[in-house]
């Protein structure tokens, strides 16, 4: 394998990799067998694989989800497309109803092992239907796994732990990051879902990312370092399980804490990073928690529009300058 992947193609090189290892993981979703995805990200599957096990389907979040749940309730591993996050909720009855709820009714005689991947976040200029970070629409329904990588070698990484769980996982890739670069991982990577990684190390505050805001918040962290002021980054990669011992362990250094999320303040998931450290960690804290998040309006179409709503490196450079001066 090359020095470098992209985590574009680190998504189809994960989905490849367990498709290898375990003959019951197919994929089905719209356009991602011959066009190989609309962000081509199931490039060279269709052709490795065949039309048996990489299944194009109608335009119809519905029929993809439901055939994906059908499929996982009868012994097989399917990994389903919605293209964009943000048609999850054409899908939700089955995303929030029925496929997190099968193990539990059934007393486990039945589970949904499935994988719903989807394209999340903003950046891009697609505007208010094509650009959400939906990661706290998923975190207000028990029974899902959620995890959203940074990182190809996560991307593979994480893609192996949630195709092999028992439980449904909806993955959210960031559009944002399809063209960045990282190191491959080694064969058989795997990244156990709910471990976060402290991806920069640091004394005086701690920064709480996901997705797309670990490298936000890692260049911010740059610009305050040149202020004497050193932050430590946790990248979260998962929502559920969510790893609060990583963010009480590094705010046990630093006392502080900002949690830098995509999605809107209101409800967005910085709010239980929150409340867990207020109930579990109140005595760490030296200041103020401040959240650093998407504001509560759809998302404009002008990019100059949509950068004053996405958190940005001088939002988060701010707010840590008024948490270290408390």
């Amino acid at each position: 394998m090359a020095d470098v992947i992209t985590y574009r193609d680190a998504v189809a090189e994960g989905i490849a990799r367990e498709m290898r290892r375990d003959a019951s993981v197919v994929c089905l979703g719209e356009d991602i067998a011959a066009a190989g995805g609309v962000f081509k990200t199931t490039m060279g599957l269709l052709k490795e694989f065949g039309p048996g096990r990489v299944w194009d389907t109608p335009i119809s979040e519905q029929a993809i989800v439901g055939a994906a749940m059908g499929a996982a309730m009868t012994g097989m591993r399917p990994v389903a497309e919605i293209m964009f996050s943000d048609f999850l909720a054409c899908c939700w009855d089955y995303l929030a109803n029925e496929i997190p709820k099968v193990r539990y009714m059934t007393g486990g005689q039945v589970t949904v092992p499935l994988v719903v991947r989807t394209a999340n976040g903003g950046g891009l200029g697609f505007g208010a239907q094509h650009s959400q970070a939906t990661e706290n629409w998923a975190l207000t329904v028990p029974g899902l796994k959620i995890a959203a990588p940074a990182t190809p070698a996560d991307v593979i990484g994480m893609l192996a732990a949630a195709i092999r769980s028992d439980d449904p996982v909806v993955f959210f890739e960031h559009k944002g990051l399809f063209a960045t670069k990282g190191p491959p991982p080694p064969p058989g990577h795997v990244v156990e879902l709910g471990r976060a990684a402290v991806v920069r190390e640091g004394d005086d505050i701690t920064l709480v990312a996901l997705a797309s805001m670990v490298p936000l918040a890692l260049k911010a962290a740059g610009v305050l370092a040149g202020e004497g002021i050193e932050a430590e980054v946790v990248d979260l990669r998962c929502l559920v399980p969510l790893d609060a011992a990583t963010v009480l362990a590094s705010l046990r250094k630093t006392s502080r804490l900002v949690t830098v999320e995509e999605n809107p303040y209101q409800g967005g998931w910085g709010a239980t990073v929150v409340s867990v450290v207020a109930d579990e960690g109140f005595g760490l804290l030296d200041a103020p928690v401040r959240r650093v998040a998407g504001e509560c309006v759809p998302l404009p179409f002008a990019d100059t529009l949509e950068q004053q709503v996405v958190p940005s490196v001088d939002k988060v450079v701010t707010e840590v300058r008024r948490l270290a001066a408390y």
